[in-house]
């Protein structure tokens, strides 16, 4: 060996020998030729191969040595050196892996094999890279770094994706060694948009018969690689991130449509669902889009039912199964929508009642009860899924009834759950059920209320756990007593009979504290527990071995230490544990009042964070708007002084007005304007004198008005006493009233005895002799009786119509009294308005008064103003004092008109 590395070291020049050097030490290193040796002997090659792998790494200069000759472009020197690295990476890799490490452009050397254009160095290099990143995460960066992913992902599309040959096998194997377990290489190849490079390798044609067997092989580890991508032991953040991309990109589309496609290969098959799984797990939108897939059958039914098809029939592959059940769970997880709507499913009012077609919730009911142990196991761990996490489901799942037999009424989902656990089935199905049972009563009280409301649940249980029975029994007990517990440490204590303490007492009693607490630990010292908990997917070698669930395992370490402490707790403890919970939910409640309000008043700060911004640009705008005007006064004042000093001396007193006109390119103008306002003033000063009088005729008006006022008042007595008046008229009409009763019954009176009369005429007028005498003496009364009655009559029509008209007075004296009301109430209210125009009118002349001072002092401050910057004001004075004057003409005494106001 010394002599052939001597070779290597000392004949670069002759590619030949140093080809055969390499090839010489190939054949001892290697144990590629020893297959069809017996086992013994191919033992002790591999141990003679590692011992010439020992010597020759023993000096790290051989291995660089050999790097620097695979820079070589010589065939007969790169190939073997290929060959031969590859050989020592397989015979000690970590040992070699270093050395390369450590040496200088040692990967980089390397990454060239990918590039040669022959292809045998070509893929003999991807074998090499195989090896080279088995287990190191630091080359496997180098290696991802320098553009590896691009150079794979070319040969694979170059040899046909999935229908390429063993090339594409190898480079998936190196991609797989590139990302798995690595989440600095998944990023980088998230970030590289090369999932959307993934896309193509699952466009599968519709004629799927006579698949070749490194076709199924490459699809196979096509799959494994996406789900490297999305596995459920990466960081959440990157699995969610390559879930996103896998979706945009329309890759978790192309995986549906082989999930649904006929022909598949079963393991294929099995594994895409396996990737779909994984693809959906715990991501909203992707799950979304899985419950929206349908199959294409007649009529279309989802993918979800059509998969639960499979999972609960006994005939399909147990490896199909427990992915199907994995697809399940994932489609679940963390998707409480989905959770909702697999238990509507369920529910009577959703339930189609023509039976046409099978929902999910039949599908999952049927597995649950069906003679299979492994269906029940299935269904009733997908049915726990439905309420992972889910206080609502939980409660919706309670309304479920089931219809037992014919004529029987029906019974509800819990009970007959229970039922089935007290009929003694198969182990794996009391498992499943118990699962069940304990997942859909944790941090649910009213589960838990309608589990212990049959009277027949407790006495099972107890009698499960206080039976000593086999290993094989020893889970179910368990279970049973995770049950139990469950019921007593969320128990409401609703139920007189089955309290908190009574159901202590009762284990205490029955089966010792002690003991339950040991059949308990039953559950996590199992062998299949350890192995369930590891991974979330179903991975099973037979269905035997089906006895616990991932989520399951979660829930018992959540748990088992907790219902230990309630069971030894006494009331007191309880109590005080009760009042610690609700004080903890108060201040639970005041700290999300709290968070609501900082929430609030974070928008508050953001919102005024943007109005400061805004008045700052405003006021840097008002700044340089205040500079350029600051600038051009002083262009102006420049301007001004320029044009003093042309000017000169002898034209100062001629251009002191046009001087002062221009001095600033402003004064003058304000001066006009300032005297402008002072006229307006003026002019306003004036209509106010003249409403001013006016308001005083007004006063003056309402002084006579409230003498007026005082004769209305005098009025108003005087109506008072017609008042009087009116109830006099009022007695004599009542007594007239009475006269006319009085009159009207005598009138009654003698109408009747003219009545009587006539009839006494009648009677007696048939005798002769007294006829003169009767007809004369009856005449006579009944003329008195007319006369009387005629009489009678006129004097009740004067009286009629003397209470007519003291009526008419009446309502004449109401209506006069009305309106002098109206009138008086009309007057007051003019009154204050007048009062409240006066002191306003005082209030304006008083302001007006102010605002004149101020123009005088503004004037003042204008003249010194000129007179500072030299300009006389003989003109201004005089025009001042004659407005003076003016002003003392029109009001001598301005005191007087402000006594006056």
């Amino acid at each position: 060996m010394e002599h052939l590395i001597h070779v290597l070291q000392t004949d670069r020049s002759d590619s030949e020998i140093i080809g055969y050097a390499l090839d010489t030490l190939y054949n001892i290193i290697s144990n590629d030729e020893e297959e069809e040796v017996e086992e013994n002997s191919t033992r002790q090659s591999e141990d003679l191969g590692s011992q010439f792998t020992e010597i020759f790494i023993k000096q790290q200069e051989n291995v660089t040595l050999l790097l620097s000759l695979l820079e070589e472009f010589d065939f007969h020197v790169r190939w073997p050196g290929v060959k031969l690295l590859t050989s020592l990476l397989k015979q000690l890799g970590p040992q070699v892996q270093q050395i390369i490490l450590v040496s200088p452009m040692g990967v980089s050397r390397l990454m060239d094999l990918l590039a040669d254009s022959r292809e045998v160095i070509r893929n003999d290099g991807v074998l090499l890279l195989q090896a080279l990143t088995r287990s190191n995460g630091a080359i496997q960066k180098i290696v991802a770094f320098e553009n590896a992913f691009e150079r794979l992902l070319d040969i694979i599309s170059e040899e046909g994706n999935s229908d390429g040959g063993i090339v594409v096998e190898d480079c998936l194997i190196l991609l797989q060694n590139l990302l798995k377990n690595n989440n600095s290489n998944q990023n980088f190849f998230k970030e590289g948009s090369y999932i959307q490079r993934m896309k193509p390798w699952f466009e599968v044609g519709d004629e799927n018969s006579g698949w070749s067997a490194q076709k199924v092989t490459n699809l196979h580890l096509m799959l494994q690689l996406v789900r490297v991508l999305v596995s459920p032991t990466n960081p959440p953040g990157a699995t969610s991130s390559c879930q996103k991309a896998m979706f945009q990109c329309g890759l978790l589309q192309q995986l549906c449509t082989i999930l649904m496609a006929t022909g598949v290969p079963a393991d294929i098959l099995t594994e895409t669902i396996n990737t779909v799984s994984e693809v959906i797990r715990g991501y909203q939108v992707n799950q979304d889009y899985f419950a929206s897939v349908n199959a294409p059958s007649n009529p279309p039914r989802p993918a979800i039912v059509v998969l639960l098809m499979s999972m609960v029939n006994e005939r399909q592959p147990f490896v199909l199964r427990c992915a199907v059940l994995y697809c399940f769970q994932c489609f679940l997880y963390k998707n409480q929508k989905g959770q909702g709507e697999i238990v509507s499913t369920l529910l009577p009012s959703t339930i189609d009642a023509t039976g046409n077609s099978v929902s999910a919730g039949q599908l999952l009911c049927g597995g649950l009860f069906s003679t299979d142990s492994l269906s029940n196991w299935c269904a009733a761990v997908a049915l726990a899924h439905a309420l992972q996490e889910n206080a609502t489901q939980k409660e919706q799942l309670l309304r479920v009834q089931l219809a037992t037999s014919i004529g029987n009424p029906p019974v509800s989902l819990l009970q007959q759950c229970t039922n089935i656990l007290s009929q003694g089935s198969k182990i794996q199905t009391r498992v499943g059920l118990l699962m069940l049972l304990c997942t859909w009563l944790s941090n649910c009280p009213i589960a838990v209320t309608h589990f212990l409301h049959n009277s027949a649940n407790v006495p099972f249980l107890t009698g499960q756990i206080a039976e000593n029975l086999g290993e094989e029994e020893q889970l179910v007990q368990g279970l049973c007593a995770l049950l139990l517990g469950i019921s007593i440490y969320f128990n409401d204590n609703s139920l007189e009979s089955y309290k908190k303490e009574k159901l202590k007492q009762l284990i205490e009693k029955r089966i010792g504290k002690e003991n339950f607490i040991e059949k308990l630990g039953f559950i996590s010292k199992h062998e299949l527990y350890s192995r369930a908990s590891q991974k979330p997917q179903p991975n099973f070698p037979s269905p035997e071995y089906m006895i616990f669930d991932h989520e399951f395992t979660k829930l018992v370490k959540e748990l088992e230490g907790v219902i230990t402490k309630a069971i030894y707790k006494s009331s007191e403890e309880d109590k005080k544990e009760e009042e610690v919970k609700k004080t903890l939910e108060q201040h639970d409640n005041i700290v999300t009042h709290y968070k609501n309000m900082i929430r609030e008043q974070d928008l508050q700060l953001e919102e005024l964070k943007q109005q400061v911004s805004t008045l700052k640009c405003q006021n840097e705008q008002l700044q340089t708007a205040v500079t350029q005007q600051v600038s051009q006064i002083q262009q102006h004042k420049d301007q001004y002084n320029l044009l003093k000093i042309q000017l000169g001396k002898d034209n100062q007193h001629q251009g002191s007005y046009s001087e002062g006109a221009q001095m600033n390119g402003v004064q003058p103008e304000e001066i006009g304007r300032l005297r402008e306002e002072i006229e307006e003033l003026k002019n306003n000063q004036e209509l106010l004198q003249s409403k001013l009088t006016e308001k005083d005729s007004v006063i003056e008006n309402l002084k006579s008005s409230q003498t007026s006022g005082t004769n209305e008042q005098s009025s108003a007595i005087v109506s008072a006493r017609d008042s009087e008046q009116v109830a006099e008229l009022k007695q004599e009409l009542a007594t007239l009233k009475s006269q006319l009763n009085s009159q009207s019954v005598e009138i009654t009176k003698l109408q009747t005895e003219k009545q009587e009369l006539l009839q006494k005429t009648e009677v007696f007028a048939k005798s002769v002799e007294v006829q003169g005498e009767t007809e004369t003496v009856i005449a006579t009364k009944t003329t008195d009786v007319e006369g009387r009655l005629s009489a009678l009559l006129q004097e009740t029509k004067e009286l009629k119509n003397e209470i007519k008209a003291l009526s008419e007075e009446r309502t004449a004296i109401k209506e006069q009294l009305d309106s002098s009301n109206s009138t008086i109430a009309i007057l007051q209210t003019e009154k204050d308005k007048l009062e409240l125009e006066i002191t306003d009118s005082k209030k304006e002349q008083d302001d007006l008064l102010v605002l004149l001072a101020d123009q005088d002092q503004k004037i003042l401050s204008l003249k010194n103003k000129l007179k500072d910057l030299g300009h006389p004001v003989e003109e201004e004075d005089e025009l001042e004092s004659g407005d003076q004057e003016d002003e003392d003409d029109e009001s001598e005494d301005p005191g007087k008109d402000l006594d006056h106001i």
